[in-house]
């Protein structure tokens, strides 16, 4: 997993269109980079309709939110549509990217030991750098606030952080 303060690695992977995206052109720019494993499954759906929720938020902040998983751009278009997103997600069929950000790792399921990604998420920084780093991610939390459970989700926390990290 990478560290707060190195250089992000490099990509140019194809969008939900086929089209390249790729770091060096969003220079300038903080990128809210998350991983997670298979489009149209519960957590996944969840956690890319709530960042889609608070887009505009994330436009203010001149944040880009970019998910990533291995599926092909296909279906990242078959996934957009249906759940009405307007995120971009990239493919990363031969797992490059997420080998390159640590995310590629041994898991387990019922006993059973298989390759795939851990669900994280990198804040980018303008300049390149990587910034915030979360492993591990659970989509949504439900946390006791004043003695009430309240769900916390993800993407609400990685605006606040990068509200901070902005000050």
């Amino acid at each position: 997993m990478l560290e707060i303060g190195t250089k992000a690695p490099e990509f140019c992977n194809p969008n939900q269109d086929d089209v390249e995206i790729c770091l060096r052109d969003l220079k300038g720019k903080w990128i809210v980079l998350y991983f997670y494993p298979k489009d149209n499954t519960p957590g996944c759906t969840n956690e890319a309709c709530d960042f889609t929720a608070s887009e505009d938020q994330f436009d203010d902040l001149d944040a880009v939110i970019l998910g990533v998983s291995p599926d092909s751009p296909k279906k990242h278009r078959n996934f957009i549509e249906k759940q009405n997103l307007t995120i971009t997600l990239l493919a990363d069929e031969e797992k490059t990217l997420c080998e390159a950000y640590g995310v590629w790792q041994e898991k387990m399921n019922y006993g059973r030991k298989y390759m795939g990604v851990v669900r994280s998420t990198f804040i980018i920084n303008p300049q390149g750098e990587i910034a915030a780093v979360w492993e591990n991610v659970k989509v949504r939390q439900k946390k006791k606030v004043n003695g009430e459970p309240v769900e916390i989700k993800h993407a609400d926390v990685v605006k606040q952080t990068l509200e901070e990290l902005q000050k």
